[in-house]
């Protein structure tokens, strides 16, 4: 099989993602780095008309939205699977991954990540705390779901991992060093434990931002 191209920058929650799948299904890739000035550039606009990241390229075929793009790898990789058999718990997948993308995102890591860490280490702007306070309501409820969610299984949709799992910890890793960490996960145990199981896994410690930054240097 072809080696599969992802578009991605380095640091991307999104893009790690899919390159943790892809670790996990250890398979040959290879990552074009897009820098956050070029995100809106006409070459990365031909790939993602939305100028977002990731974009996967695989043999001709061009796929863009981080759902999307673990699923295909879950088809066209069969094995390990990261998908459930049972229709509930994959229903449950299914559920988590929206709450990722529309909730946990949107509103929360959007807000708090970028203020915290994207604006001013990349961008070189001013944080806005007002801006992280009025995140915070929201993002309680978001954390405390994903507990509820997650109970007294070993990962999110059961007790195997599934692609929930590989899309939410890159955005609960953004927190890790933040001063809301411990106001968001010291009420849950149960996430906390999650999360260090899975950024135990070998294909979370091979895509840190650190690892992807010098993917970045060795392309």
């Amino acid at each position: 099989m072809s080696i599969f191209i992802v578009h991605s920058v380095p640091g991307s929650p999104f893009g790690r993602s899919v390159l943790a799948v892809l670790e996990e299904k250890r398979a040959a890739y290879r990552l074009a780095a897009v820098s956050p000035a070029a995100i809106k550039s006409g070459g990365h606009l031909a790939l993602h008309p939305f100028g977002r990241v990731p974009v996967l390229e695989h043999d001709g075929f061009i796929l863009y939205e981080t759902q999307a793009i673990l699923r295909y790898l879950d088809r066209v990789l069969a094995t390990p699977s990261f998908t459930p058999k049972d229709a509930r718990a994959a229903a449950r997948m299914d559920q988590i991954m929206n709450v990722s993308d529309w909730y946990l995102f949107q509103g929360v890591a959007n807000v708090i990540a970028f203020q915290r860490v994207i604006g001013p280490k990349v961008l070189g702007l001013p944080t806005d705390e007002a801006a992280i306070a009025a995140a915070m309501p929201k993002a309680h409820v978001v954390f405390a779901e994903l507990g509820r969610l997650l109970g007294e299984q070993n990962y999110l949709a059961g007790d195997s991992a599934s692609l929930a799992d590989f899309l939410v910890a890159p955005q609960i890793d953004f927190f890790v060093d933040l001063p809301e960490w411990e106001p968001l996960m010291g009420p849950h145990a149960n996430l906390q434990n999650w999360h260090a199981r899975m950024i135990a896994r070998p294909s979370l410690r091979a895509t840190t931002w650190e690892a992807v930054a010098k993917m970045a240097q060795a392309a």
